[in-house]
């Protein structure tokens, strides 16, 4: 679990960030590729603006990192069971 109290909808967008970027990874479809590439563009604009950055003022990079070392490992696990 996380130190940081991440609402829902971030998460989702960190996770399924995670999830293209596996996806990009093994990909050898050019045009697949790109959509790949447009979804990651898409999500990271979501995820860096999203507004609960602002309530955490001072630390929010460390909550950044924080997401995303935290929501990694949990996918990772849950891509093995």
């Amino acid at each position: 679990m996380s130190f940081y109290d991440f609402p829902d909808d971030l998460l989702h967008a960190q996770r399924a960030w995670n999830a293209a970027y596996r996806q990009l990874a093994q990909e050898e479809n050019p045009s697949q590729v790109s959509v790949l590439r447009r979804t990651l563009q898409r999500l990271s604009v979501r995820i860096a603006t999203h507004p609960y950055w602002s309530t955490i003022p001072g630390c929010a990079s460390a909550a950044r990192v924080a997401l995303k070392q935290w929501t990694w490992v949990s996918d990772g696990e849950e891509a093995r069971r």
